[in-house]
């Protein structure tokens, strides 16, 4: 099945070297696609996005309103990655344009990172492997710690943080986990119900928050202070949530006796680009450039997970897991025409679209609506023989958004 927009094949563009599982998925619904290495700016993006139905980001590039409103013909945006913070969802919603992500794709590959990360910084395999490169051969155990019998403080108990709480149980860690929202326990994890409850007993710390405003810089001096005496911290989830400056002090002094951190508050656009940060240097971090998702397996997963789900969205309407706008799927009837309608959340539009088909005498085949917030997403399948002014109607509509005809 070919995707069409009038009598023209639907455009993507695709950002920041994503997966070719991606590219071969809208190629096979009949998308042209163009494939980009590295992220834009905004500028650039403005100047590229005309013309395209579909966009496709990692975590670089910023999807602003400015962005969302150059691309007249936007549709759908896919974030192929976890986090969505890169994208104005409000404005997107505003605009009709569905947004999806891969909330599950990679989370066994950030969960892996962060275990081997804990155990390499637990025996001070980065100090040890630095100095045999300088030819020092220094076999004391001082300072190096089975991980088995230690103390995991998990700081975000969602689809990373619990599957991260499992295998440091199976490594034989006691967990404890801090949660803003009502979460689960698995397994023998405690729930601390503070974030100050969890640095009193963690020997070991580890940040899993989303990328929500409220988030920026939640974690800094006083965070740092309050860890216990030679205790770890890792940084797998948002750059802006710490205060770099004071954990490369507490590094500096001894209080923190090793980091990783994947994750930071400027990262350089591309390959080869030079990477600034306080914590070079420092002979007890691990840096890494954000690749706590970037394994074969997770960047294939997230390629197909997100191109399906875009290519569903425009060929379907169905909008199963979008962030921004009402969930639907709504199986098609045979032989119909389905009318996508994007609308403001308002009272009566049901009844207002439906009395617009009856005067019309259009057969209504199947019918879903939902509502998040100030949006409503209403799907209809209608029969195939109808006049141009049944949509002239419902585009005319005060509360219409966008539609859609997909046939």
């Amino acid at each position: 099945m070919e995707i069409m927009v009038g009598n023209d094949k639907m455009r993507a563009l695709l950002l920041e070297s994503i997966h070719p599982d991606a590219v071969s998925r809208l190629h096979a619904a009949g998308c042209v696609v163009e494939s980009v290495p590295n992220a834009l700016d905004e500028e650039e993006l403005i100047e590229r996005v005309q013309g395209v139905h579909l966009l496709g980001v990692r975590s670089k590039t910023q999807v602003t309103e400015r962005v969302l409103a150059a691309g007249a013909q936007l549709l759908g945006v896919g974030a192929f990655c976890i986090g969505t913070d890169q994208i104005d969802l409000a404005a997107a919603a505003r605009a009709g344009i569905a947004a999806f992500n891969a909330p599950f794709s990679n989370t066994r590959s950030v969960v892996e990172l962060a275990l081997a990360e804990i155990i390499m910084l637990a025996r001070r395999v980065v100090e040890k492997n630095a100095a045999m490169h300088d030819g020092v051969w220094d076999k004391a155990a001082t300072g190096s710690h089975e991980v088995r019998g230690r103390t995991l403080g998990i700081v975000g108990y969602g689809n990373i943080g619990t599957q991260l709480s499992v295998l440091a149980e199976n490594l034989g860690m006691r967990v404890y986990f801090y949660d803003t929202a009502d979460k689960l326990a698995l397994g023998n994890a405690k729930r601390c119900d503070t974030l100050e409850e969890l640095l009193e007993v963690a020997e070991t710390v580890t940040l899993h928050v989303d990328g929500r405003p409220g988030n920026s810089g939640f974690f800094g001096e006083e965070q740092f202070a309050r860890m216990r005496p030679r205790s770890l911290f890792l940084n797998l989830s948002r750059g802006f949530v710490i205060d770099y400056p004071a954990l490369r002090r507490h590094l500096r002094s001894g209080h923190i006796a090793g980091a990783a951190v994947d994750v930071f508050p400027q990262e350089p656009k591309g390959r080869g680009d030079e990477f600034k940060s306080e914590l070079r240097g420092l002979p007890n971090v691990i840096l890494t450039p954000h690749i706590g998702g970037s394994t074969e397996e997770a960047q294939a997963d997230i390629g197909g997970f997100v191109a399906n789900k875009l290519a569903q969205y425009v060929s379907e309407g169905n909008t199963t897991l979008s962030v921004n706008l009402p969930t639907i799927a709504l199986p098609q009837s045979p032989r119909t025409h389905r009318i996508a309608h994007v609308h403001r959340n308002t009272p009566g539009v049901l009844a207002q679209v439906n009395s617009i088909l009856a005067e019309h005498t259009v057969n209504v085949e199947g019918q879903l609506l939902a509502t998040r917030g100030e949006y409503g997403y209403l799907l209809t399948d209608v029969g195939v023989d109808y006049s141009e002014d049944v949509l002239t109607r419902l585009r005319a509509m005060e509360q219409t958004i966008r539609l859609r005809v997909l046939s």
